[in-house]
């Protein structure tokens, strides 16, 4: 029987600074490559792993990986002065963690299908939506036209930029930051403000979120008039979680809990529940 408890050891196998206080970390196993699921995908994206390190602890993270490679997973992490975060921050290449996962359930990949998409995301909460437009981008006549809306506080906060300046050959990106900066070109003011420049059918669209409470609490005042209905709005909730498996009761949201029953959501599930 699996327990879904018991962390499988890895090692880190490449760390990139992608800003001051966040790196990407890519986990290997020390043999054979990751499962995959009967979607051929090693984890949905939405959903979350487990990293930790021993004697320091574990915290939750959701991959930015492509989710169908199974010959690693990479997981951004900002060192917040926590002491899982500023245990990983000191590692070295080859150090090892330990991983468990994935949990959760993840963005509905299939109801997707066909539809124009909507992904808005906020500061560090671009891993699920990065690991979305990887399977989108492989995936992509399956796909109507997408759109990703991605804000951060400056230039120097935006993640993955090289990844982005890749996407962009496939997807429409609208980039912003809180306030102008020298030699910025792109938008700047909260994403939200942005949703206006897209052109969706509404009929036949789809919204996915990830990142601070008030920014997709302000997101969603765009997203209803344009059409886009609670049930096809779907947040994903960055909340507090421990065990993964709901036993803990650490990530409860009202009756629901965000590791079981999340962490992404029809909007109308956690509306007005935010961290």
């Amino acid at each position: 029987m699996q327990n879904f408890y018991f962390p499988e050891k890895v090692k880190i196998a490449k760390i990139e600074q992608h800003s001051a206080d966040v790196k990407l970390f890519r986990l290997q196993k020390n043999r054979g490559k990751f499962a995959k699921n009967r979607d051929g995908l090693v984890f949905n994206p939405g959903q979350f792993v487990l990293a930790g390190i021993w004697g320091y602890g574990e915290a939750p993270f959701g991959p930015a990986s492509p989710p169908e490679n199974n010959s690693y997973l990479e997981i951004l992490i900002r060192n917040t002065g926590g002491v899982v975060t500023n245990a990983f921050h000191n590692l070295k290449n080859g150090a090892e963690a330990t991983l468990r996962g994935p949990y959760g359930n993840g963005f509905p990949l299939k109801f997707f299908e066909g539809k124009d998409l909507v992904l808005a995301t906020g500061g560090c909460g671009i891993p699920p939506i990065a690991s979305l437009i990887e399977y989108i981008i492989k995936n992509r006549k399956d796909f109507g036209r997408v759109y990703l809306i991605y804000g951060a506080k400056t230039p120097q906060d935006l993640l993955l930029k090289e990844r982005i300046s890749n996407w962009e050959k496939q997807i429409k990106i609208i980039l912003t930051i809180d306030k102008q900066a020298p030699d910025w070109k792109g938008g700047v003011g909260f994403v939200s403000e942005f949703v206006k420049e897209i052109e969706i059918d509404p009929n036949n669209s789809c919204a996915a979120m990830c990142g601070p409470g008030p920014m997709m609490n302000a997101l969603e005042k765009i997203l209803r008039p344009l059409g886009i209905s609670d049930r096809r709005i779907f947040a994903n909730t960055e909340r507090k979680m421990q065990c993964g498996i709901g036993k803990c009761q650490h990530c409860t949201t009202g009756e629901k809990y965000t590791c079981t029953d999340g962490p992404v959501f029809y909007f109308d599930e956690i509306d007005r529940n935010w961290d």
